[in-house]
């Protein structure tokens, strides 16, 4: 599968997105990024990750396994964020690795990219009972980690996962519907809003609209990169 069409193409079949190869194709290219060796700027996002570990900043951390901080390119061009870890993620200490990861695995791959080249996190890094939506309380909780580890990353663009994830860095009541399908900006970086994962179990047929919004988002990223 040396053609750039053909790759992306098999990706989006294999978790069920069917579009012509003449639009698959346009985002397939290497985005492999080199991790800089500067152990300063490692420690920064490393100290934080250790810091969160012992967090009892509100009741998530006394039913947690661990904590959940992230993972990927700690120097990564591309953020994605999402609302909180769920089972999967409690048990392995990283997000975005059940079903629903899976299907961001197959999204980034038609996209071109991996898990390292792209940094992941969720906006509280505890798992909710019965996997809830966190509650206020819980998220400004968590802002002692988050605005911090968003600094550490310095994305150059921002990918927010459903409602959760962009009304809290949006810092607003709007449903996801009227916050996506058009630009945002949050420290000074571009924001883009798109459905959870998770919501395509449930709703297959959105993942069409899903990969059109990361078209758009890759569209605007390879124009901040030249």
């Amino acid at each position: 599968m040396s053609d750039p069409a053909s790759f992306t193409d098999y990706y989006l079949r294999q978790i069920g997105v069917v579009t012509p190869l003449s639009e698959a194709g346009e985002t397939q290219s290497d985005h492999s990024k080199s991790i800089p060796e500067t152990v300063s700027e490692k420690v920064n996002l490393e100290d934080l990750a250790r810091q969160a570990a012992g967090c009892t900043a509100c009741a998530l951390s006394r039913k947690r396994t661990q904590v959940v901080f992230g993972t990927g390119n700690p120097h990564a061009d591309i953020l994605f964020i999402g609302e909180a870890p769920g089972h999967d993620e409690d048990i392995k200490g990283e997000p975005f690795v059940g079903r629903a990861g899976k299907l961001l695995d197959g999204l980034l791959a038609a996209l071109g990219f991996d898990r390292q080249s792209v940094y992941i996190m969720n906006v509280v890094k505890c798992r909710p009972p019965e996997n809830r939506n966190p509650k206020p309380e819980e998220v400004q909780a968590c802002s002692q980690w988050f605005d911090p580890q968003w600094d550490a990353i310095a994305p150059k663009i921002v990918c927010l996962l459903g409602r959760v994830a962009a009304q809290r860095v949006l810092q607003t009541e709007e449903p996801l519907t009227a916050l996506r399908g058009k630009w945002h900006e949050y420290r000074g970086v571009p924001v883009w809003v798109t459905y959870h994962p998770a919501y395509l179990l449930r709703s297959p047929s959105q993942k069409s609209r899903v990969w059109a919004d990361l078209r758009l988002l890759y569209r605007r990223y390879q124009s901040l990169m030249t």
